[in-house]
């Protein structure tokens, strides 16, 4: 018991965590606030979102195969693929502004250039679409661990 605590710990500290740093990239990417430090700024921040989401994915399959209930009763749960399928597709939606970040820092090195404000908004509205979509992760995880959407 004590384990599988630990564990609900450590999931939950890590989805703190990315939802700390794709609110700090929704609050810092706008037009209007678009300078040099802002720009390193956002590939920091972005990194260190793709950190948590990464912990959040370990810790989640570490409470799979190592938490109380086991593999078997998680995996034979819709609720649990649909949330998979949540946080892959804000993986995937990540990756274009990650992209759109590195490359403004490159372009801010090489020649002081910031970004237009047409692609930081489009960027912005990427992590606003990421900051919606993840929400809908812990709602599925709330049903998932009072048993609903298993078989039977």
């Amino acid at each position: 018991m004590t384990q599988d605590a630990i564990l609900q710990f450590l999931h939950i500290s890590a989805i703190l965590a990315l939802v700390v740093f794709i609110t700090s990239e929704a609050a810092i990417c706008r037009p209007e606030w678009m300078r040099p430090e802002i720009v390193e700024r956002l590939v920091i921040v972005d990194r260190i979102y793709g950190i948590a989401a990464l912990a959040v994915l370990v810790t989640g399959f570490v409470r799979i195969y190592f938490g109380t209930k086991g593999a078997g009763w998680y995996w034979g749960n819709w609720l649990l693929h649909a949330k998979l399928a949540a946080f892959v597709a804000v993986g995937l939606i990540s990756v274009v502004p990650t992209l759109r970040f590195s490359r403004w820092r490159k372009a801010l090195r090489a020649d002081g250039s910031l970004p237009p404000a047409e692609e930081v908004r489009k960027a912005r509205k990427l992590v606003m679409l990421q900051a919606h979509i993840i929400p809908l992760i812990p709602l599925a995880a709330v049903f998932l661990a009072r048993g609903f959407g298993g078989k039977g």
